[in-house]
């Protein structure tokens, strides 16, 4: 089965014989991909009036386990903002009632964000329908071929991951 990066791979070995295009191959295809989870996540947030930051901050604090509750700089580390976007970001789940600011009890300056009843509810029906797509998209991979998969990406992907700082 031929698909567009094969295309496109095969034009650049006829145009540019001199150059080593291999890359194309996996790279392209990862790059294709994410396009095509990206609209996935889209749609399954929007079934649940979530944007997807909305959807990122809301699963820290989902993930965190009971009470629910992180501080703004562990929020930032978590979803890699900066601490103005973070702030705007928290200020409007507030006023939407997905979260809370608490004073934080073991820094009288500090402030908590914990999750609402309504926002843990929106969290985990969207993380449902994101599953639902992510299952779909995975679909024509077997479950070996998918641990195959995600072994071969977490090879990739965690240099990126451990750099310190």
């Amino acid at each position: 089965m031929e698909d567009e990066v094969d295309r496109l791979v095969a034009a650049w070995r006829r145009e540019r014989p001199d150059l080593d295009v291999e890359p194309l191959e996996v790279l392209s295809r990862v790059s294709r991909l994410a396009r095509h989870l990206d609209r996935a996540r889209r749609l399954a947030f929007a079934e649940h009036q979530l944007e997807p930051w909305e959807f990122d901050v809301l699963t820290a604090l989902r993930r965190a386990g009971t009470p629910y509750q992180l501080s703004p700089g562990q929020l930032l580390t978590q979803t890699l903002v900066t601490s103005g976007t973070m702030t705007n970001r928290i200020d409007r789940l507030a006023k939407k009632g997905l979260v809370e600011r608490l004073p934080d009890p073991s820094d009288r300056r500090g402030v908590l964000v914990r999750l609402t009843d309504e926002g843990r509810d929106r969290a985990d029906q969207a993380l449902a329908g994101l599953l639902d797509q992510e299952r779909a998209i995975l679909g024509e991979l077997s479950r070996a071929q998918r641990g195959e998969l995600a072994g071969l990406l977490r090879q990739l992907t965690a240099p990126f991951d451990n750099v310190p700082g």
